[in-house]
């Protein structure tokens, strides 16, 4: 019954024009506890989140989705099954990519220092077992998969300029973990789209909380790294930089102001006059800032119950784009739209329009 009263919802977000290309990402947090649950519970029907995960997909209707939260399986099972329901609504997507991410990759070292091994923090990121919570994308355009890079073995050791954690003067957790620890605690992917205009670049990932550790300030120190992966990247530094038509899309999971994490690096990424930033928002959001919410903005995509409101999810377009429009789906309140945008997922689907010439 959810599902079909989800979809009687009139859609709250316009269309992208024809002229016009819509980049969209958005956190579903639809990982589950074990492999195949999620592939299960999308097969089943019943979940009000999953329904409504699809309906806050339909309604915006992008052309490019960048998807967090998604379970990862060798054959891509969970992520068709997905896609098979969102095509049910009439949205298609031709094109899709999901490939085997960081987290939940065991690694036989005690990567978190608890002095244990094979606990989901040992994984090369967080994770109970492969491809938990990893990512996805979604096009109606080509994605020229031969030419994808694949940037998640990067060692966090070998990321020009990265500061790893110590603690009383040694690495931290260890040597020999340091000299396996991959950066991406999901993945950092680059991926070709192929345009009506030309090839563009689509720059995705999804960093770890910088909370959660100790003094050493393991999480919060790869956070940074993390986010300051992409201005390395531009710089040249690992391999070809991307030049023009380019977006990145994913989450920092940092807030340029709120955050308890390394605020300045994704203030930082931000202002780098290579890219622009559209600064989407929502009344959802507006609204919450002027109910006095902690740390409340109209430019928030997350509503977590402890941390609050923050600015966690990001699409950042190169300088060469012409944007059009931009937003976040959080609907005010009074919206019939609120209710499944909270249902879904405490992340909100972000959206930027690009002009198309």
């Amino acid at each position: 019954m959810m599902r079909w009263l989800i979809l009687l919802l009139l859609p709250c977000v316009a269309a992208a024009g024809p002229d016009t290309l819509r980049v969209a990402t958005f956190n579903t947090e639809l990982q589950r506890d074990g492999p195949g649950l999620m592939l299960r519970d999308i097969r089943r029907d019943k979940d009000p989140q999953i329904a409504a995960v699809v309906e806050v997909i339909r309604q915006t209707a992008p052309d490019v989705l960048a998807l967090q939260g998604i379970d990862w399986d060798y054959e891509n099972q969970g992520l068709n099954a997905l896609v098979e329901r969102i095509e049910n609504t009439g949205l298609i997507f031709p094109y899709r990519l999901s490939l085997r991410t960081n987290s939940g990759l065991a690694s036989k070292l005690d990567l978190d220092g608890d002095g244990r091994l094979g606990g989901p923090g040992d994984s090369q990121g967080y994770g109970s077992f492969t491809g938990q919570g990893g990512l996805a994308v979604l096009s109606r355009y080509p994605i020229n998969t031969d030419a994808v890079r694949d940037l998640s073995p990067l060692l966090w050791q070998e990321l020009p300029g990265a500061v790893l954690p110590t603690h009383r003067g040694a690495p931290f957790p260890s040597a020999q973990a340091q000299a396996a620890q991959r950066l991406s605690s999901t993945a950092h992917w680059i991926v070709p789209i192929d345009l009506p205009s030309g090839p563009m670049q689509l720059m995705t990932f999804q960093a770890a909380p910088p909370v959660f550790d100790g003094p050493e300030d393991r999480n919060g120190l790869r956070n940074r790294d993390e986010i300051r992966l992409w201005r390395v990247l531009m710089d040249g530094k690992l391999g070809a930089a991307p030049s023009k038509r380019f977006v990145i899309a994913g989450g920092a999971n940092l807030d340029p102001w709120d955050s308890d994490g390394r605020s300045e690096t994704i203030r930082s990424l931000l202002a780098d006059p290579r890219l622009q930033d559209p600064a989407p928002h929502s009344k959802g959001a507006a609204q919450a800032a002027d109910q006095g919410h902690k740390t409340p903005n109209a430019r928030d995509t997350v509503d977590w119950e402890r941390a609050g409101r923050l600015r966690v999810d990001y699409i950042l377009p190169s300088s060469d784009w012409a944007v059009m429009d931009s937003g976040v789906f959080w609907p005010a309140s009074n919206d019939p739209n609120h209710a499944v945008a909270l249902q879904a997922s405490r992340h909100r689907l972000v959206w930027v329009d690009l002009r198309l010439d």
